[in-house]
């Protein structure tokens, strides 16, 4: 018994002819003819009424149609599946990263994920999570890796981790010597920030506001080593977190003496399509982050 027999079978049973069900299946007549005689052959049972002018299906016909019906729909589902996974297996992703989340946490996602799905392209550009949101809600973007101030309505959004923000100086600044440092006394310092499409620059810039501080912004930049060699340079102070200056003997970071935090998540726009390799991205980084947390 073969699949396409069962095929040519519910093809006449859905039709009531053999002559319409070849043309829906675009074959000859007499192949869907010889087809239905052999199966009814091997069965050992009359499938068709045959006369002249029509045919009908028989009481056992009617039995056999509803198995053939599971069957088909099973293998049909088989397909679908296997057709979505091998979708999934290859593909490109088009992620946004914010700066701090490009240099902090990015590079271990994507070695992880690269070794699990090693037929997916990640297609990576660096830009701050506003411009982030913009080509998300015009789908130039499938997803976006960003810092994440407030819950923007509409994009979905998915946390990957909460981190402190803390206060960058060279190794020479006098409030390098400060374990813990309140945000007033940073009033007269001039600030190097990340630029203004960002929500890690409004985070310092709520909290400067907050404390009645007009900021005096020397120098603003995405490019993380920029901003790390001013601050080695003296030649302003940064609010980083602190995984980005360690390894920077010239520059020392202090917790606030009331912490600031960095929001990390995954964020995508409901309303435009995610692909299969999209999905199994998604997945894939939320299953990292219950890894990381030791949930679930």
């Amino acid at each position: 018994m073969e699949l396409k027999q069962l095929k040519y079978f519910a093809a006449v049973c859905r039709l009531g002819s053999v002559t319409r069900a070849a043309e829906s299946c675009h074959i000859a007549q007499p192949a869907i003819s010889v087809a239905i005689q052999n199966l009814e052959s091997e069965l050992g049972v009359q499938l068709f009424e045959r006369s002249h002018k029509k045919i009908s299906v028989t009481s056992s016909g009617r039995v056999f149609l509803r198995r053939v019906e599971d069957i088909l729909a099973r293998t049909d589902d088989a397909i679908r599946e296997m057709e979505d996974h091998r979708a999934s297996q290859r593909g490109v992703i088009r992620v946004g990263i914010t700066p701090m989340i490009g240099a902090v946490f990015f590079p271990e996602i994507v070695s992880r994920f690269r070794e699990e799905h090693p037929l997916l392209e990640l297609n990576v550009i660096e830009e701050g999570a506003l411009s982030i949101g913009t080509l998300l809600d015009k789908g130039e973007l499938d997803v976006g890796v960003v810092v994440v101030a407030e819950k923007q309505p509409q994009l979905e959004m998915s946390p990957i981790t909460r981190s402190e923000i803390y206060v960058c100086l060279s190794a020479e600044h006098p409030l390098a010597a400060q374990r813990r440092i309140a945000f007033p006394r940073l009033a007269d310092e001039p600030f190097i920030l990340f630029s203004e499409d960002t929500l890690s620059r409004r985070i310092i810039l709520e909290e400067c506001a907050r404390h009645g501080i007009s900021p005096h912004i020397v120098f603003s930049s995405n490019q993380i080593t920029t901003i790390i060699s001013l601050i080695e340079r003296g030649v302003g102070i940064s609010f980083l977190l602190e995984p980005l200056v360690r390894d920077h003997p010239k520059i020392v970071s202090r917790r606030l003496a009331k912490p600031l935090y960095l929001e990390a998540g995954m964020v995508w726009n409901p309303r435009r399509y995610l692909s299969n390799a999209t999905r199994t991205f998604i997945e894939a980084i939320r299953r990292y982050t219950l890894d990381a947390t030791g949930a679930g």
